[in-house]
């Protein structure tokens, strides 16, 4: 058994920390579009959202600097850097909550039903409520907005991450459609994998069937040369 790195070391004691801090800081995030807050209250969100975030950069910091090959954890780990520089993107850090699915499948029973189930469920649940944050934040009140209110953001999403697309509500602003484009990606990803998830299943199922008729196949011949050799025996014998 080879011994951990000192980077995988440290993710596995940051893991649970830096996905509490995601949760508070996706709290905070909602507050701050939902309420809208002013004064002395707006001012210490913003610095404890500040706080939350330089935790995310410190991690990164960290994780590069112990990686064995800077370059190639860089490269591989783009998505994590544009988590920690664009601000509009901080709260998917929570998809780093998909380690629950560890804890949780056990319960389940079937590992990789489980898996699929729980990851499709934290995942389209956490698409659609940062989706519908973010493009409320930037919508409402705009001159000719078609997204006003919360629950216009989230019939908006729901929409626009099953690929309906109503056209009923949709972003006018450059950031808002920038949201509107993460999210379909997003929601045709999450397709993806689940499908893939399923495809993997399936042929590991029947693998695994053939696997078991062939072992009783050929447990059914050798008895039977067993008892060809008795009688075999038994004749000679006579």
């Amino acid at each position: 058994m080879t011994k951990p790195t000192l980077g995988e070391r440290w993710e596995r004691h940051t893991e649970w920390p830096l996905a509490l801090v995601a949760i508070v800081f996706l709290a905070m995030y909602s507050v701050q579009v939902l309420t809208r807050p002013h004064g002395e209250e707006a001012h210490t969100l913003d610095v404890a959202s500040w706080i939350a975030w330089s935790l995310f950069v410190v991690d990164y910091i960290v994780r590069l600097s112990l990686a064995p090959d800077r370059r190639q954890w860089f490269v591989r780990h783009l998505l994590d850097l544009l988590i920690v520089a664009l601000p509009l993107m901080r709260p998917l850090r929570l998809l780093r909550l998909v380690v629950l699915v560890g804890a949780l499948q056990k319960a389940i029973g079937d590992a990789v039903r489980g898996r699929i189930l729980i990851y499709t469920i934290t995942g389209v649940v956490l698409l659609v409520y940062v989706a519908s944050l973010a493009v409320l934040d930037q919508e409402r009140g705009r001159p000719h907005a078609k997204i006003n209110t919360f629950g216009d953001a989230v019939w908006w999403a729901i929409s626009t991450v099953t690929t309906v697309g109503y056209g009923d509500q949709y972003p006018i602003t450059v950031l808002g459609r920038v949201v509107a484009v993460l999210l379909m990606i997003g929601g045709i990803s999450l397709i993806g994998v689940v499908t893939a998830s399923l495809a993997s299943w399936i042929v590991q199922r029947v693998a695994e069937t053939d696997t078991a008729s062939q072992a009783a196949t050929a447990a059914h011949i050798d008895e039977l040369r067993s008892e060809i050799r008795t009688l075999a025996e038994e004749l000679r014998l006579r």
